[in-house]
């Protein structure tokens, strides 16, 4: 391959520009990936048709290294995280936006890949890509790709999940194993050989909880346990309903080859990050139903009860460990696995 046609096939500076090449870029291959209707107007800003009701606005951004892991990549999370954001709000998803930051040299192939999982997720949710925006800047200025989100959902009618809804004597529930994306991106990333193939749990939850949430709309909380992990998500509850939490180790489900890599790296499963579980807090007369509807789907096959909200002290977890005793679960402090997300 000539010097020039090398040069063709990674992302320069002129592709941020604003000229020829961005168009080319924005032409060539942005739309022919994400084409519809209300994208294809290339308005500054978007025109959405909303249904009446309140909605759900997030943003996020992405700058997770490596930026191909098992089981996704930044593309596929990107989409998934924003999505469940919207999700964890009781809103389905409709719209999203995508703010591309690339690094001179990327190459084109690899930006392709990541818009095309981006853009199946997408499809698989029946979400409109709706405006977006393209930036570049010099070689170490970014690691190769980071991405910004924004998603906008229609919350379904008489569903309030916000984190201070839980009550005292309330389940919590979780749809599955813990440690799942964050394990599997540190050891793409630092080359640790598990004992059997780990790959991240990146999925978006409204097939999971969109169902779960129309049956039973009197779920009180979502929370779907990201950066900080479980430990976080909690904790959060606990602080915004001004509510104790007791939670069961026993009942906590962590795959052995996560336990195995946080066992080695002197990491705590509960704090490391996921990216496809969510935690359910839901009256206890409503729980057999819950874990019933969340085991019929792939997604939910591991859920299971895993504590009660309980009347105070108020903003504190206790977790009632395997071997009898009791420890008290924090927020996570410091940052054990940066750029996971």
């Amino acid at each position: 391959m000539s010097g020039q046609a090398a040069k063709e096939n990674l992302i320069r500076l002129a592709h941020g520009a604003g000229g020829l090449e961005s168009q080319q870029l924005l032409q060539e291959l942005i739309l022919k990936i994400f084409s519809n209707p209300v994208l294809n107007a290339l308005d500054d800003s978007a025109r959405l048709e909303t249904p009446p009701g309140p909605l759900a606005f997030t943003t996020d951004s992405y700058v997770v290294d490596p930026i191909f892991f098992p089981g996704g990549d930044i593309g596929r999370l990107a989409a998934c995280g924003t999505l469940n954001d919207l999700v964890m709000q009781g809103a389905r998803p409709r719209y999203l936006s995508l703010g591309l930051i690339l690094e001179e040299g990327l190459p084109l192939a690899d930006l392709e890949k990541i818009l095309n999982s981006l853009a199946a997720v997408l499809r698989e949710e029946d979400v409109l890509l709706a405006t977006g925006d393209t930036k570049v800047v010099g070689r170490g200025q970014a690691n190769r790709i980071f991405i910004n989100t924004s998603g906008l959902g229609d919350c379904l009618p008489g569903v309030d999940v916000r984190a201070a809804n839980a009550r005292p004597g309330d389940a919590l529930l979780l749809t599955g194993t813990l440690g799942d994306h964050g394990i599997a991106v540190l050891s793409q990333r630092e080359g640790l050989r598990l004992q059997s193939p780990l790959t991240s749990d990146v999925a978006c939850l409204w097939g999971l909880l969109g169902p779960l949430l129309q049956a039973l709309p009197t779920l009180h909380c979502l929370r779907d346990p990201t950066r900080g992990g479980l430990a976080a998500a909690v904790c959060d509850i606990a602080q915004a309903s001004r509510v104790g939490i007791r939670l069961r180790e026993k009942e906590l489900p962590v795959k052995p080859e996560v336990l195995g890599a946080c066992n080695l790296l002197g990491l705590d499963p509960l704090a490391v990050a996921n990216e496809g579980k969510a935690v359910v807090v839901c009256p206890p007369g409503d729980a057999p139903r819950a874990l019933e509807m969340l085991r019929a789907h792939p997604l939910g096959r591991e859920s299971r009860r895993i504590g009660e909200i309980v009347a105070g002290p108020a903003g504190q977890v206790v977790l009632e460990t395997r071997l009898g005793g009791e420890r008290l679960l924090e927020l996570p402090a410091g940052e054990n696995l940066p750029r996971i997300c």
